[in-house]
């Protein structure tokens, strides 16, 4: 059976423009690492939170394991895309909830 490491994310995007440049320049880093995104939305209404952080953005992102997850966020390249793009572009970040998902696969 096997498993990766799914992370639920809540964001507060100011800047679509500069956040979709950000997902661009990431994509090919997070490939790297056996990473991915297995859901994403644009929120309209949020109905009920526990986060101090307005979100209008939730999506899912995944890796193999947690070595694979740390080792992408302190790629330095990783870090230099989210310097130029995320940064200017998210005004709050709030981690939902993180999970190991089995699968048949």
């Amino acid at each position: 059976m096997a498993s990766h490491l799914e992370v639920l994310v809540g964001l507060d995007v100011s800047d679509e423009v500069a956040y979709s440049t950000y997902r661009e320049g990431m994509m090919p880093i997070l490939d790297s690492y056996g990473g991915g995104f297995g859901y994403d939305f644009r929120i309209s209404e949020v109905l009920k939170s526990e986060s101090r952080v307005e979100i209008n953005r939730v999506f899912t992102i995944r890796f193999p394991d947690e070595e694979a997850m740390k080792c992408f966020f302190e790629d330095p390249s990783y870090l230099d895309v989210k310097g130029r793009f995320f940064a200017p572009s998210v005004r709050g970040t709030e981690i939902i909830s993180q999970y190991r998902v089995e699968s048949d696969a």
